[in-house]
């Protein structure tokens, strides 16, 4: 086990759990192929859920040309509202932000789907989504 992993007494006070998933696009289900395009962060703590995403179209466009880009574009725009919450979440606006989250990640079959959720421990879910969309997206 590294030396980030190994967590100290008096350092596991300072730090909240987190729970993350990724949003992966599965264009042609058939083929099961899928690339990562942003991430969701929920942490009860700190009431928050955020999205952050990130769409390398031309990965995309290499696992299927016909991928329709503008939908899956605002398809993941769409994630990013329901995460801020507000008039521009829709109908999700008044719900709390761990259910948001957990509407977010229910499994569905559509291009756009979340995969399983993990989790981990921040003193910044904000930076902590910038830091997952840097390490698992970009």
């Amino acid at each position: 086990m590294s030396e980030r992993h190994i967590i100290r007494p008096s350092e596991a006070n300072d730090r909240d759990v987190y729970e993350y998933a990724l949003l992966r696009v599965v264009p042609r289900a058939e083929r099961g192929e899928r690339i990562n395009a942003g991430v969701l962060v929920y942490c009860r703590a700190h009431a928050y859920v955020g999205a952050r995403t990130h769409l390398d179209e031309a990965r995309l466009l290499a696992l299927d040309p016909a991928a329709d880009v503008a939908g899956i574009r605002a398809a993941l725009g769409a994630v990013e509202r329901v995460c801020a919450g507000g008039a521009a979440a829709g109908q999700a606006a008044p719900d709390d932000a761990g259910r948001r989250f957990r509407w977010l990640i229910a499994p569905r079959s559509t291009v756009v789907r979340p995969g399983p959720v993990h989790t981990g421990l921040t003193v910044d879910p904000a930076a902590e989504t910038e830091r997952l969309l840097d390490l698992l997206v970009r």
